[in-house]
């Protein structure tokens, strides 16, 4: 264990100190943290993972935060654009939001946390200006690369005053998948309403903590990820900061995600009415909704090894698909290593080569798997499974058999 990391003593949106035990995970590795071949793993850091939930304004969230320099490094291996799936949701994402706001060559659309450009690329498509604002050195250049101004840059209140004493004044700001990874989340909101014009939007995407606990999704708990929303514990943050809930809707990424409009002074839309009093039905400011997630969680560790010791047994062959960040955690939480999973197979190539985090496990290209087909295929990174299984049509058609670890493990013939 390493000690570069701090623990919370309050809320991350609200401060209050009444924070109850939900899911403690023990001590994990970074979950993008991949690891060269012949590296000491007794220097790997880990550090303790547990979610709890604040009793005051029920936001999930985790209470240990690592260096966001550590997480966002030179290193980090995240490219959005080797999905087809994520980059149409992308396109889709820009389409929805051309419809609902008049944007034109004067005005100006800012997304955090902008990765490789494989959002703001359709903006881009549609003559609209654009800057994209990440910390990670590898997706930053790649986006410049391909075109998209980018600053690689962590985004807080500073940065945006000075972009802001610049001119710089956005009509929307997009973030998709950041406001979780942000761990002083009224700082984060802060930075937008300075840089966001006053009839600005704020649109945001995020994993919704009702279907992480309905579908028994603990991987997507990790160190990047500080918080997990609810419609209910997302709205006081944003109106702490004058900001009002316009519009939600709910989507299917990454296995349940929400897509929020927060404007100045808005009043929420039948959409917002709807899902506030859905969670209010279902309990989601209560401590008993979250009381058996654990147990669940141990559950689906228990089935999984279960599975995979039998296929070993039968002499089955079985490779992972998906060295994503929720593999890391699935397999050290769940205590697979090689022998279980001989090789994780990935589109990215930034990860061929490296091995998972925590466990020493060999990352190729996806060729390897025409190379010495196995009998089935782990689908780590299951939020994908549809685009994995598609694209992967030929392994179905030679016999082969799909293992779907969340909700539950399911083997899956296509």
């Amino acid at each position: 264990m390493t000690d570069d990391y701090t623990v919370i003593a309050g809320c991350r949106s609200c401060g209050a100190p009444d924070l109850e035990p939900v899911l403690d995970l023990g001590l994990m590795p970074l979950s993008d943290g991949l690891v060269p071949p012949g590296a000491d793993r007794r220097l790997e850091p880990r550090y303790p993972l547990r979610l709890v939930r604040c009793v005051v304004c029920s936001l999930l969230q985790i209470l240990e935060t690592v260096d966001p320099k550590v997480l966002f490094g030179a290193s980090y291996p995240y490219y959005s654009s080797f999905s087809e799936r994520l980059v149409a949701h992308a396109r889709s994402n820009v389409s929805n939001i051309l419809s609902r706001k008049h944007l034109d060559g004067d005005s100006l659309v800012v997304e955090l946390a902008s990765n490789d450009g494989y959002l703001l690329q359709w903006f881009q498509e549609a003559a609209i200006p654009v800057l994209g604002i990440d910390p990670a050195p590898g997706p930053a250049a790649a986006a410049i690369e391909r075109g998209v101004p980018t600053l690689c840059d962590f985004f807080d209140p500073e940065l945006a005053r000075r972009l802001s004493d610049e001119g710089v004044v956005a009509d929307v700001i997009v973030g998709n998948n950041v406001l979780a990874h942000v761990p002083d989340q009224n700082a984060l909101i802060e930075a937008m309403s300075t840089l966001l014009a006053p009839s600005g939007a704020i649109v945001m995407e995020f994993p919704y903590a009702v279907d992480m606990i309905d579908r028994c999704e603990f991987d997507t708990i990790y160190h990047e990820h500080h918080c997990y929303f609810t419609a209910q514990s997302v709205m006081p943050l944003f109106q702490r900061h004058g900001f009002g809930m316009a519009a939600v809707e709910r989507l299917d990424i990454h296995g349940g995600s929400l897509r929020v409009w927060m404007e100045r002074d808005a009043v929420g839309d039948r959409s917002v009415e709807a899902l506030l009093s859905e969670e209010v039905l279902r309990g989601v400011t209560d401590a008993a909704y979250y009381s058996d997630f654990a147990t669940r969680v141990e559950r689906l560790r228990n089935g999984l090894v279960e599975t995979l010791g039998e296929l070993r047994d039968s002499g089955a062959r079985v490779a992972g698909y998906g060295a994503a960040a929720k593999a890391a955690i699935l397999l050290n939480h769940c205590g697979i290593g090689p022998d279980l999973l001989p090789y994780v197979v990935d589109l990215n190539t930034h990860k061929h080569g490296m091995e998972m985090p925590g466990v020493p496990i060999p990352i190729h290209g996806v060729d390897q798997l025409m190379a010495a087909p196995p009998d089935y295929l782990l689908l780590l990174a299951w939020n994908h499974a549809e685009e994995i299984m598609r694209q992967q049509g030929w392994f179905a058609e030679q016999g082969g058999r799909f293992i779907v670890p969340i909700p539950e493990v399911t083997v899956v013939a296509r």
